[in-house]
Parts: C-alpha cells; sequence; structure tokens
C-alpha cells in the first residue's frame, strides 16, 4: 500500500491512539511505542495522527507530556522521518510544551460540519499565534469543506482563517464527489501560499469585539495578509488602520481580495461591509502612485428586525435594540412612535415595518464624485430613502449615510430575505465610472403560533449576554456555545430553559397575540453566585419580577400576564455581570388555547426507570456492561439509570414485546450524566419483523462530570440497504456510552 501511494507522489498516513484502545475500539500504542512506531517505519508510513481516547490518565499535563513523549521517541528510534500529530483535544494546553515532541497538535475537541463548532473552534485558535512557527503548528482540525453542513460563506471563511493561522490544511471531504464550488474553495491558489508562507507565522489578532475579528499575518515578501472576520449574524463593516497592523508607513496600500482578485487602494483604513459568517482577506503592501488605482470604497449596512403590517410613517423614530456581545442575534431596531421606551401595541400595530440604514465609505486617496446608492428589496417590498441617497463629492474616510424606510406585506412569512445594496460613483483624474454592491439579510419576524410551547424553542429577536451566548436547553457554561450543562436550580433538573448570565436580555416579538409566560428561575448549581434578579417585561411594563435570588435556593417560580403584547423582554441583572442565571422550564401561551392543552414540541416518555432498570440489558454481552436503577441523576421521576460502562464501550437498551408506534416523532433523545470519566452518547434502533438494526454514526461527547440530553434525529439515522426505517414499527431502542466509567441516564423519549 505504501509503495502504491508513494508511487502516485503522496504521503502515508495512519492513525494511532496514545490509549489501550482507539476511539473505535480498536488496539491502542501505550506500552506498545516500540512495537507500533517500528511497524509503521517498517511500512513506509510518512504521518502519524496520535489520539487519546481509553487514555488510562489521571489527567496530569506531567501524564500527558510523559504518554506522548513515549511515542515521539520510539518514532526517532525507528531513524524515520514521520510527521507526528498529537491529538489530546487541547485537553493538556499542548501548544505550552508539545514543541519538539510533536510538529502539529490539536489546540480543540472535534470539529462538526455546522456554523457553531467552526465558530467555537476559531475563537480557541486564534490568540494561540504565540505558539506556532516552521515545524510546530497549532491544529485546530480538518476542514470540513464541501460536506454539506455550512453555507458557500461559510466555507470560504473556513478556509480563509485556517489559512490565516498557519494551520494544517488537511481536507476532510470525498474529492470524488467534491463539487466545483468546494474544488474552487479548497484549490484558492492565494490563500494556499498565505497558508503556507515560508515565514511559518500565524496571523495574529489585532482586534476582537463583538465578533468582529481583525487578523494580520506577515509574508516572506514583505506583504502582509489581512483578514476581517465577521462571526455575527448580520453585515457588518470590519475594520483595521494601518497603524494598528504591521505594515510599513506610506501614503497609500494596494489592496488585493484573494477571493475576487480586485485590486484597490486605500489611504490608512483597511475597511469591508461582511456579509455574516463571512471573511475577506486581502493581500496588502504600500503603493507608490494610488491615481491609477480605483479607491476601496465599503457600502455598510444596518437592518432593523422587520414586522409585516401597514406602514408606519416615513419618518417613525426607531428604538435600537442592543447590539449582541456573543456575535449572534443581529443588532435590531424597532419604530417607537412614543419616542423612547419599548414600543407599544396602542392603535395599528406601531411596530410594522423597520429601519435600513445604509453607509457608503471612501477609504481610498481622492475624493469620490456623483455618489449614490440604491436598495434593491423583495417584490412586493418598499424601500423608501428618508434621508438623502446621494452626494456630489466624498472625500477620503468621509461618509454618505442614508436611513430608510422598508414596509413589508402583512402577508410576508417570518424568516430572512436578502437586500442587494449598490453604491455608484466616479473616481480618479478621469472620473471612471464604478460600483460597489454588499447584501444585507433582513429578518422578518411574526408573533408565535397557537399554543403553548417551550420559549427555548423560539429564537429570540435579539440576545444580550455578559458572557458567551444564550444556550438553549442548557445552561450558560461559559464563552463558547454548547459549554453548560443541563440546567440545574437548587439540585433540581430541566431538560428545557435558556441558560444565561446576569447582564442579559432577551426580546422576543409577540405581536400582541399571547397571553401568559410560566417559567422558574434561580442561579445555576454548577457556578454559583448572586444574588441576581429575574424581571419579566411586557413592553415597557414590568409583569413579574424574582427579587434577589441567591445560589442553592429551590427554583422561584414566576408568571407573567402577557395579555396585548407586543415585545417580550427577559432581564437577568446582579451587582456582578457573569452570574449563572437561569430561565427554568419557561412555557409560552399564545391564542385561545386551554391551561391544559399539550406543551409544544409534544414529547413522549419511552423508558423513565421509575420501576427499576426496565429489562434494560446490553446488546454485546462479551464486551461487558451493567445497569442498575439510581436516584443520583434524573430528569423525570426520582430514578434514572446507573451504567457501568466497558472502556470501549456497548449499547445498552432492550427489545420490545410489543412494537412502538412514533408515526410523526421527528427525533429520540434521553439525558445523560457523566461520572468520573466523559462519554460517548449514541443512539439506534431495530425496526420490523427482522429487528433491523438502524444506527446514527453521530456521537455527542459529555465530558467528565457533566450533563447534557443527546439528540439524534430520525432523518439521521441509518439503516442498512434495502430497509426503511419505519417509525410505526420501533421493535427495539439502544444508546450508546464508553470510556469505562459510570454513567447516568434517564427519560428516553421521542419528540
Amino acid at each position: 500500500m505504501a509503495n502504491y501511494v508513494h508511487g502516485k507522489g503522496l504521503k502515508l498516513g495512519i492513525y494511532g491512539d496514545a490509549g489501550t484502545k482507539t476511539c473505535a475500539g480498536y488496539p491502542g500504542s501505550l506500552g506498545h511505542e516500540e512495537l507500533d512506531a517500528r511497524t509503521w517505519a517498517d511500512w513506509g508510513v510518512d504521518y502519524l495522527k496520535y489520539d487519546n481516547c481509553n487514555n488510562q490518565s489521571d489527567g496530569s499535563q506531567e501524564d500527558y507530556i510523559r504518554r506522548y513523549t513515549a511515542m515521539r521517541q520510539a518514532l526517532d528510534r525507528t531513524g524515520r522521518s514521520i510527521v507526528y500529530s498529537i491529538c489530546e483535544w487541547g485537553t493538556s494546553r499542548p501548544w505550552t510544551w508539545a514543541k519538539g515532541i510533536g510538529h502539529l497538535w490539536r489546540t480543540t475537541g472535534d470539529i462538526s460540519d455546522n456554523w457553531a463548532s467552526l465558530r467555537s473552534i476559531i475563537r480557541q485558535n486564534a490568540p494561540l499565534a504565540p505558539y506556532a512557527g516552521p515545524g510546530h503548528w497549532n491544529d485546530p482540525d480538518m476542514m470540513e469543506i464541501g460536506n454539506g453542513g455550512m453555507t458557500a460563506t461559510e466555507y470560504r471563511t473556513h478556509m480563509s482563517m485556517w489559512a490565516m493561522m498557519a494551520a494544517p490544511l488537511i481536507i476532510g471531504t470525498d474529492l470524488r464527489t467534491a463539487s466545483a464550488e468546494t474544488l474552487a474553495i479548497l484549490g484558492n491558489r492565494e490563500l494556499i501560499a498565505i497558508d503556507q508562507d515560508r515565514l511559518g507565522v500565524q496571523g495574529a489578532v489585532v482586534s476582537d469585539e463583538n465578533g468582529l475579528m481583525v487578523l494580520d499575518k506577515p509574508l516572506a515578501n514583505g506583504d502582509r495578509a489581512i483578514a476581517l472576520y465577521n462571526s455575527t449574524d448580520t453585515l457588518a463593516t470590519v475594520s483595521v488602520t494601518t497603524g494598528e497592523t504591521g505594515l510599513r508607513d506610506a501614503g497609500a496600500y494596494r489592496l488585493t481580495d484573494v477571493w475576487t482578485g480586485a485590486t484597490t487602494q486605500v489611504k490608512s483604513t483597511i475597511s469591508a461591509a461582511v456579509p455574516a459568517h463571512g471573511t475577506v482577506v486581502y493581500r496588502v503592501r504600500p503603493l507608490r502612485d494610488p491615481t491609477a488605482v480605483a479607491p476601496a470604497v465599503a457600502l455598510g449596512a444596518n437592518l432593523a428586525t422587520l414586522v409585516p403590517g401597514p406602514a408606519g410613517g416615513d419618518s417613525t423614530p426607531t428604538t435600537a435594540v442592543p447590539q449582541p456581545t456573543d456575535g449572534g442575534a443581529p443588532v435590531a431596531a424597532v419604530p417607537d412612535p412614543t419616542g423612547g421606551g419599548t414600543p407599544t401595541t396602542t392603535g395599528p400595530d406601531p411596530t410594522a415595518g423597520g429601519t435600513l440604514t445604509t453607509a457608503v465609505t471612501n477609504r481610498g486617496v481622492g475624493t469620490l464624485r456623483d455618489v449614490a446608492v440604491t436598495a434593491d428589496v423583495p417584490e412586493g417590498w418598499t424601500a423608501t430613502p428618508v434621508t438623502p441617497a446621494r452626494r456630489s463629492r466624498l472625500a477620503t474616510d468621509a461618509t454618505l449615510e442614508t436611513r430608510w424606510r422598508i414596509d413589508v406585506p402583512a402577508s410576508t412569512p417570518a424568516g430572512r430575505y436578502p437586500i442587494d445594496l449598490t453604491a455608484s460613483y466616479r473616481w480618479g483624474p478621469r472620473h471612471r465610472p464604478a460600483t460597489t454592491s454588499s447584501q444585507v439579510i433582513a429578518t422578518v419576524v411574526t408573533a408565535p403560533e397557537d399554543g403553548r410551547r417551550h420559549l427555548s424553542t423560539i429564537s429570540p429577536v435579539t440576545s444580550v449576554n455578559a458572557t458567551g451566548p444564550l444556550e438553549p436547553d442548557q445552561s450558560n457554561g461559559g464563552a463558547l456555545e454548547n459549554d453548560g450543562n443541563l440546567i440545574t436550580i437548587g439540585g433540581q433538573v430541566h431538560t428545557r430553559g435558556l441558560g444565561t448570565t446576569t447582564g442579559s436580555e432577551l426580546l422576543y416579538y409577540l405581536g400582541g397575540r399571547c397571553s401568559r409566560l410560566v417559567t422558574d428561575v434561580g442561579i445555576d448549581d454548577e457556578a454559583p453566585g448572586g444574588p441576581a434578579t429575574f424581571t419579566v417585561y411586557a413592553d415597557d411594563a414590568v409583569a413579574a419580577a424574582s427579587g434577589p435570588v441567591t445560589s442553592g435556593e429551590a427554583p422561584k417560580p414566576l408568571t407573567a400576564d402577557l395579555t396585548g403584547t407586543a415585545w417580550l423582554r427577559l432581564v437577568a441583572e446582579s451587582e456582578t455581570t457573569g452570574t449563572h442565571a437561569d430561565w427554568a422550564s419557561p412555557v409560552l401561551t399564545c391564542g385561545d388555547v386551554p391551561d391544559d392543552s399539550p406543551v409544544l414540541p409534544e414529547s413522549r416518555t419511552l423508558f423513565s426507570f421509575e420501576s427499576g432498570t426496565e429489562d434494560f440489558t446490553i446488546a454485546n454481552p462479551g464486551d461487558g456492561g451493567t445497569v442498575a436503577q439510581s436516584p443520583l441523576f434524573h430528569t423525570e421521576g426520582t430514578n434514572g439509570l446507573k451504567v457501568s460502562t466497558p472502556v470501549a464501550g456497548n449499547w445498552f437498551g432492550r427489545p420490545l414485546a410489543t412494537p412502538l408506534d412514533l408515526t410523526g416523532a421527528t427525533m429520540l433523545k434521553f439525558d445523560l450524566k457523566a461520572g468520573d470519566a466523559g462519554t460517548v452518547g449514541e443512539i439506534a434502533v431495530q425496526v420490523g419483523e427482522a429487528f433491523s438494526w438502524c444506527q446514527g454514526g453521530l456521537w455527542t461527547w459529555t465530558n467528565a462530570h457533566s450533563s447534557r440530553t443527546i439528540t439524534e434525529r430520525f432523518d439521521q439515522i441509518s439503516c442498512p440497504t434495502g430497509i426503511t426505517l419505519d417509525r410505526s414499527d420501533i421493535r427495539a431502542v439502544w444508546v450508546f456510552l464508553n470510556t469505562g466509567g459510570e454513567v447516568f441516564i434517564d427519560n428516553i423519549r421521542a419528540e
């Protein structure tokens, strides 16, 4: 095999593990480093990825150093040059010790093919520039480009930021089936050159604020690569002055956009209107004569959240909704006929429509002439300029700001809609015509449909949180997405809720259609703090307030009358921001529905372990594992199931005497708390008379002593060829757990 691969001009890589078994349960190399290294060298292996499952570690950094150094020494003794990739998921901060041991080291957990994962990994890896250099690289994991879970804009950000961070470019998609768009992203020669520049410097973070980040990377020929990264959910103008970068002083600078190839010039500020989740990368150098190069013109925009309905008037003032600190929801504004405070619902809906503000900024040397901006809205909408949309002259660093009234037909469904913006102008001594364009995404909100719903299933219009993002159905663990546990207040575990910190404000549009919010509130057990106060605002009136709530206190119930309310606000406050403040099991009632109607989405408990183990067993007896009823962890009733897992894992569950009919269900869930070792969680079912095994192939990792809900959608579960997953004929339900420790589970359910 090695000869075949080498004959193609390629290198051969292999996978190993610094534990007793690999993550898939095959033999690991712990204690067998010499034999395995010699075997790989004899085979002609060129690259070793060395993982960290089943590691038998005491958790100390010294143990990690010992285990990974043992393989380094074994590789050295083979005499073969093998690239050594350390993969311990950033657990022991390998960037502080692995130089000289490995050639690259993972700085984070595994990447997933979704935006939340990509954004989280960029945030973790970007600050580690001081630790990277030739022969010792920070590795933020393979690239998911082309696997289908993200947009083209997000995949371009993926490639851009990996190149700026001097990351190993490891393709994680099947090149035999890759689309032309995927190959174009992966094959961007300018970005590959930036990544592989012989200086070997990782781009440094110049600024990082409100979800906008600027990276600066020196290149061997004297150029600088500058990345303008927008992690927020709306178009944003990202800027940096040349004095903040490593560029040498000059009267002007030449910018080459590595994605479009366009060349422009700036005087002293590098700026671009960057789409949501997008990244603009420029290759920059000083420019002696800017008169022959088109000026850089940024066309930014700030768009209000839009509400369908009758127009409220061109001169309607607006109330700004706070910019989230987590880069999540967009900046929004809603018209306010009172001139201040929260909108009311007196008379015709005063919040109909919204406001768009455009900003055309000349960053180049020389004055622009005949500047005009237009907004192309979806069919049936109107965009009316309230302030001038033209200017005869625009000097360097001057801005033409225009405010527009956007009106949306009453029948418009909630969703995201593109608005195309174009700025036209003339530049240079010959008054050459040019245009700059950008696109802003309008968020249209409508009132919730009739019913009683878990509020965590409704997206807020805006969310402001002191630390990290709003976390639906889990606590706010810290600065990253999905880093919390199941919401736990005074020892009571909740599977539904909103994890925030004090210093937070959540805004929901109700449109006068909802009547009540019922919720528990409290300080999460994972991070004692406080005291804190929780306040529910119905428009500008207090609808419910908790008073001071302290750590360890039982959840405090709140009921808020929301009759006629247009905007619902949830605010958590304390003297010191950052306390873990939870809205536990909040249920919103809208329309004329009975108080005892089911809460949506409906959930059906399949196994709750109140009567014992409910005949749970193991699918593979030879692999080990036991089960027992336990009161130590439960999310329904008073008991759950304690599972003693084998290191390599097993499936726990049971065949059913009577088939389950789960017609209409879209997903399966169960709640999990890991013991002293973390664990994988996965779900499988058996269907039909043949008990055909259908498995998700997706697993969720839960750290030691952490808790979470494991979810598997039915459309993620695959059956053998020729077998259909008939939800009306479920014959068995299984969950997978591993790592050799005790794991607690409860409330296996269909939703």
